[in-house]
């Protein structure tokens, strides 16, 4: 069970290096759409008890704020 649990590990923390260097080529603009997404999901995900729906629609609402807060 250590082996895999140590292998499971390696490998989230190599999708987490190979996932940050994704955001090397983007504008502020495109990060800060990406962070607001983010954000928004967690947020509505919280605020509708662990709804899809609300993650979503969280989604959504952050990424436009997020757009439009750096243009």
């Amino acid at each position: 069970m250590n082996k895999i649990h140590g292998l499971a590990l390696g490998a989230v923390a190599t999708a987490l290096l190979i996932s940050l260097t994704a955001c090397s080529g983007m504008s502020q603009q495109d990060k800060s759409t990406a962070v607001g997404a983010g954000i928004g999901a967690v947020g509505g995900s919280v605020l509708t008890g662990g709804s899809a729906a609300g993650a979503i629609g969280g989604a959504v609402v952050g990424g436009v704020i997020g757009h439009e807060i750096k243009k």
